[in-house]
């Protein structure tokens, strides 16, 4: 049986662990050639070894410092040249930084501004002539819950700008995008467990800690859940699909707060 990836060669960011490493997995299974990268050496290796024992095609070049636009070129065109084009683009790669707004210094800002929208915007800047020469080229960015709520929670003023401009990066590019065939579409996760998020939002200590009882489906996410919404974006069965932010965060963000916020207030104060 053909794979829904079929043929088609797909860029990912942040291939290390977590949401990378499980898209570097399933895309590989449904028949991408896979192109890998990421800042850490050790676990992005690890990962070609996976994806490769599991009879998926992946490369992958680490360390890359994917704010480094002249490196991210270089990245890309090899890529392109190797593989004679680019189809896919999966921007998963991204770091950030959590404090309010009278505690984030400029050098905060700055970091989490390049780190999340640097880090999603160059590798779509010099993959976008290859995908118009695809003429069926997909791009997947990631969103956030944070990039269209603000949170009592969590302060993460600049987490919540970029996010919220990661979302309208994915309007924009899907409107140029259109013409040459370029569909562009965003998923936005709200809270999954990951090693990151085990150290900060869902430690014993963080207000967030309990979030899964106000989840409406009950839980939290995994990354393979998140993945699975970006293969479906990336593949054909969503060709009709264009300039969506599809969020994934088990109904968190369709809900009103009720008596979590009350209870959220008392223990802040």
């Amino acid at each position: 049986m053909t794979g829904r990836l079929e043929g088609k060669v797909a860029l990912i960011t942040g291939t290390a662990g977590g949401q990378g490493r499980d898209a570097a997995l399933a895309f590989a299974a449904e028949g991408a050639t896979v192109v890998g990268c990421d800042i850490q050496p050790e676990g992005a290796a690890e990962t070609v070894e996976l994806v490769r024992a599991a009879g998926g095609s992946m490369t992958s070049t680490h360390p890359l410092d994917l704010t480094d636009d002249a490196a991210v070129a270089v990245w890309v065109g090899a890529a392109a040249e190797r593989l004679g084009g680019i189809d896919i683009v999966y921007a998963n790669a991204g770091a950030t930084r959590f404090n309010p707004v009278e505690q984030v210094s400029v050098e905060e800002w700055r970091f989490v501004l390049a780190h999340e929208l640097d880090v999603t915007f160059l590798p779509i800047r010099h993959a976008w002539k290859h995908l118009k020469d695809s003429r069926a080229g997909a791009v997947v960015l990631v969103g956030s819950t944070a990039g269209i709520s603000g949170s009592m929670t969590n302060t993460r003023v600049a987490h919540t700008v970029t996010k919220g401009g990661i979302v309208a990066l994915t309007k924009q590019l899907a409107a140029e995008g259109a013409p040459h065939g370029i569909r562009v579409n965003c998923v936005s996760p709200g809270m999954v467990a990951t090693p990151a998020t085990a150290g900060d939002l869902l430690a014993p200590d963080h207000p967030m800690r309990d979030i899964a009882r106000h989840i409406p489906l009950g839980r939290v996410g995994s990354p393979r859940e998140v993945v699975r919404c970006a293969l479906f974006l990336a593949s054909d069965d969503a060709s009709y699909v264009t300039g969506a932010n599809l969020v994934v965060d088990g109904g968190w963000s369709a809900v009103l707060p009720g008596e979590w916020v009350s209870e959220v207030r008392e223990g802040l104060q």
